[in-house]
């Protein structure tokens, strides 16, 4: 079934309303989707290298209302919908340790999690469940998306088909590398 998604998320790439896809992708991808929308706009960019960062701002627009649509479904329907995501993704158990935590580095999580391989959709649902500042939230959100697609745009616009084999396969990587070591360099300079 993933498969299948993958399949026909990339087939939207080539389609003459592949902005308005992508923005659907990025939209339902913040909240429910299983298929991040990298996997829509790394050929859309290919396709269009002028046009990478209008593509990147879609992306970024589609995610941080979909993120608005998550913590809306952790703020009110967390008992039904809400579940049914965490199950999905395997984090239902996560809740009560998230939950303790998101006072203090709740808009770390959603900076975290808008920027790595993290199913970005729970903590937006988590954020809406545990009652994140929604001015903090919103923020975040978009500082990390912005971040995200930004990068992977002018990477793409820069340097063209030879960066799509590293991003497809090790940015994800990078990108927890860098937030491991910002949230970390912040840690210590709290507690040193």
């Amino acid at each position: 079934m993933l498969r299948r998604l993958y399949d026909w998320t990339m087939g939207l790439a080539s389609h003459r309303h592949s902005l308005w896809a992508l923005f659907g992708v990025s939209f339902v991808e913040s909240s429910v989707f299983p298929i991040p929308p990298d996997v829509l706009m790394i050929p859309m960019v290919l396709a269009r290298r002028d046009r990478a960062f209008m593509i990147a701002a879609v992306a970024t627009i589609g995610s941080v209302l979909g993120a608005l649509l998550g913590y809306w479904i952790g703020a009110t329907l967390m008992d039904s919908l809400g579940q049914w995501v965490l199950t999905a993704y395997g984090k239902q158990d996560s809740f009560d340790h998230l939950a303790a935590r998101f006072d203090e580095y709740g808009a770390w999580a959603v900076l975290f999690a808008g920027v790595t391989p993290f199913p970005f959709k729970v903590i937006t649902i988590f954020s809406g469940a545990v009652s994140l500042s929604l001015p903090i939230f919103i923020a975040s959100s978009i500082i990390a998306r912005a971040l995200r697609f930004f990068i992977v745009a002018g990477l793409l616009w820069r340097f063209g088909e030879p960066i799509r084999d590293f991003i497809e396969r090790r940015l994800g990587l990078v990108f927890t590398l860098f937030m491991i070591c910002l949230i970390g360099g912040f840690v210590a300079l709290r507690y040193l």
